[in-house]
């Protein structure tokens, strides 16, 4: 299998993740800003690698076997200008995965997975390395239409690895906004509001580098300036009790089975644990984030 591409975007982007990384750290520390810890980033590279083990472990079955599959009982004709196949192919790729983390955020099966991004109060560049550690194992589902419509199963994995490192970059307080730019790509802007726990926040801005799909499907929310809105703050609405390697990875996966052992279930309630939305509860005893907000915005009505 040709990985050439991806050693050689590993090779470009090291130097360039320790230059930029190093500077926002250097930054912070001028500024005096608890942006950085020692744990925190220890995580995040360490979920990272998980994440990365995982599909090189899995990679020789979903891209050599499945994608391929598929690629071979292709229904379209792959596109020979090559400039209009890898501009289609990013468009497509971005598309796709705008799919992967809206579902990721809306069903509580897969926020189990895509928790463990999320479980970080900092905010910084090496918090674009926090990843969902067992996403590998489903990821690939996403493209399959794409090998299907004539698309090589390398070439997806390698344009959704070089759109993982826009990805990345937008992980910084340190980049205000991007001027035009903000009506066509997903800025630092757009995802802090994204990794936001503020009612107003939650399920935004889904997008890995276009945020046109979140315009045209309704879930962009710009981030509000500081005396139209409270401060982001950043993580879980609910913070878990312990911040060790296991608790982060599995504690949403736990909680779903400690969920399903309630008494007197119906079937339908239990699925509503697994497949509705993270928050849901039969009972009401815990809120959507469709329910905090509504809750917000009723509290600021009664103030005004």
């Amino acid at each position: 299998m040709d990985t050439a591409r991806e050693q050689l975007l590993i090779l470009l982007t090291t130097p360039l993740y320790i230059i930029v990384i190093g500077a926002e750290m250097i930054l912070s520390h001028l500024r005096k800003q608890d942006t950085y810890s020692l744990k925190d980033t220890l995580q995040n590279v360490y979920f990272m690698l998980l994440n990365g083990g995982i599909d090189l472990l899995f990679r020789a079955v979903y891209v050599g076997v499945i994608l391929t599959f598929f690629y071979d009982h292709r229904i379209a004709a792959p596109i020979t200008n090559p400039v209009i196949y890898w501009l289609v192919l990013l468009v497509f790729e971005d598309f796709m995965y705008y799919w992967l983390h809206r579902v990721d955020h809306y069903c509580r099966l897969f926020w189990a997975t895509h928790f463990t991004h999320h479980s970080s109060s900092k905010f910084n560049l090496t918090v674009g390395f926090r990843s969902s550690v067992l996403e590998p194992l489903y990821r690939f589902v996403y493209f399959i239409p794409i090998a299907w419509l004539g698309f090589q199963p390398i070439d997806i994995i390698f344009i959704y690895a070089a759109t993982q490192i826009w990805g990345i970059l937008v992980h910084t307080e340190k980049v205000g906004k991007m001027g035009i730019l903000e009506y066509i790509l997903v800025t630092p802007s757009h995802h802090r509001v994204h990794h936001g726990s503020n009612p107003k926040y939650l399920d935004k801005n889904m997008g890995m580098f276009l945020i046109i799909w979140d315009k045209l499907f309704g879930t962009f929310q710009k981030e509000l300036p500081a005396n139209d809105y409270q401060p982001i703050k950043y993580g879980l609405t609910t913070p878990i009790p312990r911040e060790d390697a296991f608790t982060i990875v599995f504690y949403e996966w736990i909680n779903i089975f400690k969920d399903l052992k309630r008494k007197n279930l119906t079937w339908k309630q239990k699925l509503g644990y697994i497949f509705g939305p993270p928050g849901w509860s039969h009972d009401g005893s815990r809120k959507t984030s469709e329910q905090m907000r509504e809750i917000e915005e009723a509290e600021q009505k009664q103030k005004a």
